[in-house]
C-alpha cells in the first residue's frame, strides 16, 4: 500500500505515552515531518522504527503538534467524524441526558469522545461549539451537518475563542453559524431550574455544565444554612443552594451583566426572596463576610488560575491566597466547597493550597469529599490532563 499522506515521526523516548493511549504528540516529541504537511492536514504518526501509531490532525503552530484520532490505518474522514459524534450522543443517552428536568449537557468532550479539539454543548434547543484546532475548523461543515441531522437544533452557535484561533492560525466564527440568526438567549433547564442567559453573557460555550453534580450536592448541603457563592457568574451554585432550602444566599461576581442575569433567573424560579446578588470582587466579598463572623457554607469556584504548566507555581500561590479568604469567610464548623478548573493543578496540589491557606488564618480544613467534572465530560485513562476540574468539600475549624 503506497502512502502519500504526510508522515510525522516521534523521537526515541517519547513513544510510550502515545503507545499507551495518550492522544497528544507534543512538538518536542517530533523527530521529523515528511510530505509537506499543512496546518490541519491529516498525518500518519510513526515511531522511530516506522511502526504506525495512528492517524491525527496536524497543528504546526501549537505546542501540541498532532492530536490522534485513530490507532490504526483508518483515515480521519467525514464517516469517522460522523460516527464519533453519533457514539457520543449514545453515551449521553446512557447517562439520561437530556432528561426530564435537564436539557443542558455536553454532547462532545474532545479527547473524552475521541474527537480532540471539538467541544459541543447542548443548551436546550441551541448547540454551542468550540473548534479548538485548525484541523477541526477545516472540517466544521461535516460537524455542523451531523449536529443538525442528530439534534435538529434551532441554531448552532460558534463560541471558539479568539485566542485559540490566533494560536492555531484561523479566524474563529462568532455567533450563530447555522439556524436562527435572531437568537438572543440560551434557554434551558438544569435539575428543574429554568435558565435564560442572553448570548452576550455566556462564558466558554455559555454555561458551566461540568459542575452539575456538585451543584446537586450543594443543594443537599445547603438546607437551613447561610451561603456565600463567590465567583458566581450567574449564580448557579447559589440557585442550587436556595432551591435546596438555604436560609439566605449571597451570590457575588465582578460582571454586572452576569449578576443582573442571575437575579432575573432567581426571580423567574421563585427563589429571589432567599437570594441576594452583588456586583463585587470575590476576595473583597469573602473578607467582608469574615468580618461579620462568616457564613455556614462558602462555595469558592475561581476562574482558571493556571492556564498552563508554566503558570503553575504562581497559580498555587494564588489558590493559597483564595483559600485563605475562603476559610476566613467560613464560620468555624462550617463547610467550604473549594474548586479548581486549572488542568495544570491536580487534586493533591489543590488540597495543599487549601491546607496552607487555612493555616495562614489559624484554621484547619478537613476534607470530607472530593469531586470531579460531571460524567458527560469523560476522560481517557491515558490522558490525565483531561481531568481538569477538581473540587473538595471541607469542614473548616479554628485551630484548637
Amino acid at each position: 500500500m503506497v502512502h502519500t499522506m504526510p508522515l510525522v515521526t516521534i523521537r526515541p523516548g517519547h513513544v510510550q505515552p502515545v503507545h499507551f493511549g495518550h492522544p497528544w504528540v507534543f512538538q518536542q516529541a517530533v523527530l521529523g515531518v515528511q510530505g509537506g504537511a499543512l496546518p490541519g492536514d491529516e498525518v500518519r504518526v510513526v515511531d522511530p522504527q516506522g511502526n504506525l501509531l495512528g492517524h491525527g490532525l496536524y497543528s504546526p503552530r501549537s505546542a501540541i503538534a498532532v492530536r490522534l484520532y485513530t490507532r490504526d490505518d483508518r483515515p480521519v474522514d467525514a464517516a469517522l467524524l460522523r460516527s464519533r459524534i453519533e457514539r457520543a450522543a449514545d453515551r449521553r443517552r446512557e447517562l439520561e441526558l437530556p432528561g426530564p428536568d435537564t436539557s443542558a449537557y455536553r454532547l462532545v468532550h474532545g479527547e473524552g469522545d475521541e474527537l480532540p479539539g471539538l467541544i459541543v454543548d447542548v443548551l436546550g434547543d441551541v448547540v454551542a461549539v468550540q473548534l479548538n484546532t485548525v484541523g477541526i475548523k477545516r472540517r466544521e461543515g461535516v460537524i455542523f451537518d451531523e449536529i443538525e441531522r442528530l439534534l435538529k437544533p434551532r441554531a448552532i452557535v460558534d463560541r471558539t475563542s479568539q485566542g485559540i484561533g490566533k494560536l492555531e492560525g484561523f479566524e474563529p466564527g462568532s455567533g450563530v453559524v447555522r439556524g436562527d440568526v435572531r437568537l438572543d438567549a440560551l434557554r434551558f433547564v438544569e435539575r428543574g431550574i429554568r435558565y435564560e442567559i442572553p448570548l452576550e453573557v455566556g462564558q466558554k460555550t455559555g454555561f458551566y455544565m461540568d459542575q452539575r453534580e456538585l451543584r446537586a450536592r450543594v443543594a443537599q448541603l445547603a438546607k437551613g444554612r447561610r451561603v456565600l457563592d463567590a465567583y458566581a457568574f450567574v449564580g448557579s451554585f447559589g440557585l442550587a443552594a436556595a432551591r435546596g432550602g438555604a436560609s439566605h444566599v449571597v451570590s457575588v461576581d465582578e460582571s454586572a451583566i452576569a449578576i443582573e442575569t442571575g437575579a432575573v433567573i432567581a426571580r423567574q424560579n421563585g427563589l429571589s426572596e432567599r437570594m441576594e446578588h452583588r456586583k463585587q470582587d470575590a476576595l473583597g466579598a469573602m473578607e467582608e463576610v469574615s468580618r461579620e463572623g462568616g457564613v455556614d457554607l462558602v462555595v469558592c469556584d475561581p476562574p482558571k488560575l493556571a492556564p498552563s504548566r508554566a503558570a503553575r507555581r504562581d497559580a498555587l500561590g494564588a489558590y493559597r491566597r483564595v483559600a485563605r479568604s475562603a476559610c476566613r469567610a467560613t464560620r468555624p464548623g462550617g463547610l467550604l466547597v473549594f474548586c479548581s478548573c486549572s488542568g495544570a493543578v491536580n487534586h493533591d496540589e489543590l488540597v495543599r493550597a487549601l491546607a496552607m491557606g487555612a493555616r495562614d488564618v489559624r484554621m484547619n480544613a478537613f476534607i470530607l469529599e472530593r469531586h470531579v467534572q460531571a460524567p458527560d465530560h469523560p476522560v481517557p485513562a491515558a490522558f490525565p490532563e483531561g481531568l481538569y476540574l477538581k473540587s473538595v468539600i471541607a469542614r473548616v475549624e479554628a485551630l484548637g
